[in-house]
């Protein structure tokens, strides 16, 4: 019943996505991303400097990315979905208006807590608003597209930042950037939210009932501890979306080693994020993989990264952009394994959880990124970093246990007989 309704568009579902991917959308057409490495450049910055900033920016997440995700399974989710492009707004502001060291690393701050805000409580409302409706087969693809829209927004961002750049400066490339944020607030608005509490007639294991915030994060991280199906896939989660996650903060300066010009950044830029659109658009498709399907997906990850960085000029980004569109693919797969395998009222906290330790990985890439490029080339320092890829799908390929199935199979079990 499951993908028989997952085929029907219900106008509830659709308002759902729609209003999933017009946030993802907005959340994403901010102007600075595909200049905030060079504006920090240009304002004197060393490679190690960004490299702390990177740093801070995942400390942030760290710290507030589990109490928020508790809190979205206590409050209303949608509200936080509106709270956090305010939060991301301001630190856009005081980054244009005080272009210093210590107004990036606040405004990085500000930017953490307004991811914090959304991971958790976008998948948890969209997974249990997919579930209300019957249909939450669909969830992977959902997911997948509205990856793709908010790429489509770093798109349109990088084909106008080089010319509001040109016209405005840096206080333009801010303001409009601010104004995304603000849009993105109004269109959470519409987000529909429906909380019952959890059905005595047909209890889980894992149901917590109505639990207050310490309560539910405990259950969360009990879950996480006690179930090893969960724990493997918030690992797999964190490995994979890692190592891209940071990688993808470098390809600016990547960029300006083959010899561009600042202005055409954002446009080779735009090479590797058509790749990583495609990616979330072959969501459905890869629902199909197996365990060596998935390690083949992984290994071209490592070797798109890696020998993209390598060739040292512009046409290298097109081999990037593979390697970006493979990496969002085995991210939104792996995403879905994890919803699909939670279960309870605790579902943002578990999902703040991979999160977290998403961030933890990531503080780790970014340390090794600066060491390695004091003493090595920008690209190598990229390559090398991209080699846990291939690392990971070599070890997949070991397990006998397959590592990845279809998200649509793994939700019907989760919510089927035990």
């Amino acid at each position: 019943m499951i993908h028989l309704a997952s085929r029907v568009p219900d106008p509830a579902v659709r308002r759902l996505t729609a209003t999933l991917y017009g946030y993802a959308f907005l959340s994403d057409l901010v102007l600075l991303y595909p200049l905030y490495v060079v504006f920090f450049a240009d304002t004197g910055l060393s490679v190690g400097q960004i490299s702390s900033l990177f740093v801070i920016w995942s400390a942030a997440g760290i710290l507030f990315e589990v109490p928020s995700g508790a809190w979205a399974d206590v409050v209303s989710r949608r509200l936080l979905l509106c709270l956090a492009p305010l939060v991301t707004a301001a630190g856009f502001a005081l980054w244009v208006l005080l272009p210093s060291y210590p107004a990036f690393a606040v405004g990085f701050l500000l930017w953490g807590a307004g991811g914090a805000l959304v991971s958790g409580a976008l998948e948890a409302l969209v997974w249990t608003e997919l579930d209300r409706l019957g249909a939450v087969g669909r969830y992977a693809r959902v997911l997948g597209r509205a990856r793709t829209a908010g790429v489509l927004g770093v798109v349109v961002s990088g084909v106008l930042a080089g010319p509001v750049l040109a016209v405005g400066g840096y206080p333009a490339v801010g303001a409009a950037s601010v104004l995304a944020c603000l849009l993105a607030t109004i269109v959470a608005a519409r987000f529909p939210e429906h909380r019952p509490p959890a059905d005595a007639s047909t209890p889980t294991p894992d149901d917590e009932g109505d639990l207050g915030w310490c309560d539910t994060l405990r259950a969360g991280v009990t879950q996480v501890r006690t179930r090893p199906p969960v724990r493997s896939a918030v690992l797999l989660v964190a490995v994979v979306a890692a190592d891209w996650g940071a990688l993808d903060e470098y390809s600016p300066l990547l960029a300006l080693d083959t010899g561009v010009r600042a202005e055409v950044v954002p446009l080779l830029l735009l090479l590797l994020w058509a790749g990583v659109t495609v990616g979330g658009l072959l969501a459905g498709v890869g629902e199909r993989l197996g365990r060596r399907g998935y390690a083949a997906l992984l290994g071209v990850v490592g070797v798109g990264l890696a020998g993209g960085a390598l060739t040292g000029r512009p046409a290298g980004f097109v081999l990037l952009a593979l390697g970006f569109g493979a990496a969002q693919l085995a991210t939104v797969l792996a995403d879905a394994r994890l919803q699909a395998r939670i279960t309870g009222n605790s579902r943002a906290t578990v999902t703040s959880l991979a999160g977290m330790a998403t961030d933890l990985l990531i503080i780790a890439t970014y340390a090794g990124y600066g060491l390695l490029a004091t003493v090595v080339e920008n690209a190598v320092a990229f390559a090398v970093t991209a080699g846990p890829y291939l690392v990971l799908g070599l070890v997949l390929l070991t397990r006998r246990r397959p590592t990845v199935v279809p998200a649509s199979s793994t939700a019907a079990a989760a919510h089927g007989p035990r």
